[in-house]
């Protein structure tokens, strides 16, 4: 029979407003940064041949799979007319990198879906929500991490994913480049992959506000998601145009 095992892990997660008396110093925060990259790197070193995780999915195809994917989604659930979705949408169907070696990869890994140790909170003592798990290209993973990393500079609706735009914490490039410093992996053009995951994110709120719009849902607070969507769609095409993924909003 099919079953899966559950240990309690008791740490320290971090959400949208810092953990009640945890002193979330520059200091601190940047530490996470690092605990939480070099994580992910260990996770995407995996060998999964070895442990079988081959067999969970399918990375041949994944990058192409998922880009056709996610744009039909978006043209299905679409409310609005926005530019700047619809540019990323084109850009990327003309931009389609090959697969990189596949690992094993989370495809939701965030500050709130890691668990801090509570006397060191420099360390990750866990990863949650593997309902997205699968294998293929790890950059994929690693642009999810930088869509939801949000700068000082991005738009209040970025900022909505959680504490990344507190001082303290990497830019997406710092990000980037410790990720490739520990990994040994090339990132020359990574923005493919930060545009993808950003227009994802963008996906997920308009088929959430979608449902609301059409009154499928009465929570009023997901009127907002349409400003993520626009946001995501924004933050896409000035990485696109810019040919960077940080200080999208400088010159």
């Amino acid at each position: 029979a099919d079953f899966y095992l559950m240990e309690r892990v008791k740490g320290i997660i971090l959400r949208t407003k810092p953990p009640k008396g945890i002193d979330l110093n520059a200091d601190t925060i940047r530490g996470i940064s690092e605990a939480v990259i070099d994580n992910l790197v260990d996770l995407h070193q995996i060998d999964i041949n070895k442990t079988g995780l081959i067999d969970i999915g399918k990375p041949e195809g994944y990058i192409k799979r998922q880009v056709e994917g996610w744009i039909r989604r978006y043209e299905k659930s679409a409310t609005d007319e926005i530019e700047s979705m619809d540019f990323a949408a084109k850009w990327m169907m003309e931009n389609m990198p090959k697969d990189g070696k596949p690992s094993f990869i989370h495809n939701d890994y965030k500050y709130d879906n890691v668990v801090l140790n509570p006397e060191n909170l420099k360390e990750v003592i866990a990863v949650l929500d593997w309902e997205m798990a699968t294998v293929g290209d790890p950059l994929m993973d690693l642009g999810t991490v930088t869509a939801y990393w949000a700068e000082t500079a991005d738009p209040p609706a970025i900022k909505m994913f959680g504490l990344t735009a507190t001082e303290g914490n990497y830019t997406r490039q710092e990000i980037l480049n410790r990720y490739a410093k520990k990994s040994g992996r090339n990132v020359d053009n990574f923005v493919f992959y930060f545009v993808f995951a950003t227009y994802k994110l963008g996906v997920i709120a308009q088929q959430i506000y979608a449902r609301f719009k059409k009154g499928h849902t009465k929570d009023a607070r997901f009127a907002a998601l349409i400003y993520v969507v626009k946001s995501c769609g924004e933050n896409a095409k000035r990485a696109i145009e810019k040919n960077r993924i940080s200080d999208l909003y400088t010159s």
